[in-house]
């Protein structure tokens, strides 16, 4: 069974066996936010079609981290406060761990 996905509480990330994972920008339009899950989706299904071709591997990779950035979730943060970014920290080691 499934656990449900915690959040910190200004959103920014979700919590996924005690470290912290960037969600997408929230203030991305529905459909573009659609288009770019859907790309993420199809970059996913290419990774794990092209098992033993190096090469299309590397641009199914390549993919994936295009869509990723596109959504907010690698690359630049899409907050504006200045907060630095902790994802992939363990949450014990942030200030969300208090």
């Amino acid at each position: 069974m499934k656990q449900p996905v915690e959040e910190t509480p200004d959103g920014r990330y979700i919590i996924v066996r005690g470290r912290l994972w960037r969600t997408s920008n929230p203030h991305l339009a529905e459909e573009e936010r659609h288009r770019l899950v859907s790309e993420l989706m199809f970059a996913r299904r290419a990774v794990k079609d092209a098992a033993g071709d190096p090469e299309r591997l590397r641009r199914a990779r390549m993919a994936v981290d295009a869509a990723k950035v596109a959504l907010g979730e690698r690359g630049p943060v899409w907050w504006t406060d200045g907060a630095p970014d902790l994802n992939r920290h363990l949450v014990k080691n942030t200030p969300y761990g208090r």
